[in-house]
């Protein structure tokens, strides 16, 4: 079964949703981010999704003391991105408990880096390849560069590349379903690979169908603020995908 990663968004360490990327679309949720770690950790998912949007934006992490609450209050996988620029601040959110890093513009714009990370750390580190349109955008999904996303999955493959996180822009937190025949094709094109689907979400349904298409991962997140999908969905749904007879 498909795993979801419920996702915690970040600025000035409050929970917030974007739609499509666009910061002026911001809206913040009551709660704080560790309790929202807490309820998700106890629905028995594998790994929780925290994203930096004040670091994406500014080029380092702003929120690592929230990182850092997190981990102490959940056992779960955390895997934490934004803003991460060189080996001095992905040692920083590694030590502050995040068990991967998710490396987004660095790895477009300067891919050598990544590949030396990549070979340093292996399994921890995960290729974010943020879309629009057909090509990577970059700096919090402000700016888009002339590459597919093909080519850079296939830049990182020689150096063990083993996870990556494609997210739809277009569909970011518009509650209108994933790109789904994009996910396919990658999963299709690099079988070695373990995709992780991004944007879109609107309920169970949507869960269900890419369940079906046997795709491995889903991001959720809107939808769970926005209670198209419940704490309990997601624990029913986790306890299935943990059991025997599922794997």
């Amino acid at each position: 079964m498909i795993h979801i990663i419920p996702a915690i968004d970040l600025i000035d360490g409050r929970c917030v949703r974007l739609t499509m990327g666009d910061y002026f679309t911001k809206k913040t949720y009551d709660g704080s981010p560790v309790d929202m770690a807490r309820s998700f950790a106890d629905c028995g998912v594998e790994r929780i999704h925290l994203v930096d949007l004040d670091g994406a934006r500014k080029g380092s992490p702003k929120n690592l003391a929230t990182l850092e609450a997190i981990a102490s209050a959940v056992s779960c996988e955390l895997e934490w991105g934004g803003g991460i620029s060189d080996d001095s601040v992905l040692k920083s959110v590694f030590d502050a408990g995040a068990t991967h890093a998710i490396i987004s513009s660095m790895a477009a714009l300067h891919p050598e880096r990544f590949e030396a990370w990549l070979t340093q750390y292996g399994a921890r580190m995960i290729l974010g390849a943020d879309v629009r349109k057909g090509r990577v955008a970059v700096a919090g999904w402000l700016d888009s560069i002339s590459l597919g996303v093909d080519d850079l999955v296939a830049r990182f493959l020689p150096f063990g590349l083993q996870e990556c996180i494609v997210t739809e822009i277009s569909r970011d937190g518009m509650l209108q379903g994933p790109a789904s025949a994009l996910y396919v094709r990658l999963q299709r094109d690099f079988p070695e690979l373990s995709f992780t689907v991004s944007g879109g979400i609107s309920g169970m349904q949507d869960i269900r169908a890419l369940d079906a298409l046997k795709l491995r991962k889903v991001i959720v997140g809107k939808a769970i603020y926005e209670k198209r999908i419940s704490l309990e969905d997601i624990k029913s749904w986790s306890q299935s995908a943990s059991s025997p007879a599922s794997m």
